[in-house]
């Protein structure tokens, strides 16, 4: 099996849509124990039972709402004390609300940092050492091409987003001598409930219809669309899988070519 994760255990964040949901569902064809994380657990439920399992391995959920770290934290420390390991954590929860940076009220951004950072620090924390015991560790976080140039009227999120990519980069290199690695994911506008949102709000805002803000956001990818969620969800199990075991530190675009090299 390419990139194969037999015999894995995998813990993905906001895995019951969107870029989390496909991420889950690629984990889990490549043999991983996938253990999805969300705050509604009757997803959850749905979302776990649809999950593959070639290497019959058995998935299951945990409820907590990224919005309230402590319960985030609560959860997966409940999870590890059972006996668990987590080898593969994939930080991934939706986007604080698009608008200019100037309008952004200081709770908003309290509130992103909770949602973004500060769960990626409790989690990798929590699932680090089991991650040393077992001589196997993979940390991806999906994070936003904002990473490298920042997206128009996502003032609160361009700023979250660098903060976490810092984080990440740090990370990376005081766990390097472990063999775990610390990547990030950057998808570009992908088609997902967010992407319609974004597009919705800056229909209403420009008095525009969404088929011509869409089709300008295209035009802006040298592809000539979106990404589907499946597409991001293939780097993040190539970052996943032993096959890259040296590659520490990155921020990898998924985008059709819109970021710029820099």
């Amino acid at each position: 099996m390419l990139h194969d994760l037999t015999n894995k255990t995998a813990l993905v964040g906001g895995s019951t849509q969107g870029i989390g949901w496909a991420v889950a569902l690629k984990l889990a064809e490549h043999g991983a124990r996938v253990v999805l994380l969300a705050r509604n657990e009757d997803k959850l439920r749905a979302a776990a039972a649809q999950l593959p399992t070639p290497a019959q391995q058995q998935h299951t959920y945990l409820v907590a709402d990224y919005a309230q770290p402590d319960q985030v934290a609560a959860a997966a420390n409940a999870f590890l004390a059972a006996g668990n390991t987590v080898h593969v954590l994939v930080n991934n929860t939706g986007g604080p609300a698009a608008g200019p940076l100037l309008d952004a009220q200081p709770d908003a951004f309290v509130a992103a940092f909770q949602q973004h950072l500060i769960n990626n620090q409790r989690l990798a924390q929590a699932v680090v050492p089991g991650m040393r015991a077992s001589g196997y560790g993979r940390i991806v976080n999906i994070i936003s091409t904002s990473v490298k140039v920042p997206l128009h009227g996502l003032g609160v999120s361009n700023t979250v987003r660098a903060a976490v990519g810092n984080w990440s980069k740090t990370l990376a290199n005081e766990l390097a001598a472990d063999g775990i690695t610390v990547n990030n994911v950057l998808p570009g506008a992908t088609q997902t409930e967010r992407l319609t949102a974004i597009i919705d709000g800056r229909a209403a805002r420009n008095g525009r219809t969404y088929a011509e803000v869409s089709q300008e956001m295209i035009d802006e990818v040298p592809m000539r669309r979106f990404a589907q969620p499946a597409e991001i969800a293939a780097a993040v199990a190539f970052l996943a899988s032993p096959d890259a075991a040296y590659i520490t530190g990155i921020n990898l675009p998924v985008d059709g070519g819109r970021t710029p090299n820099l």
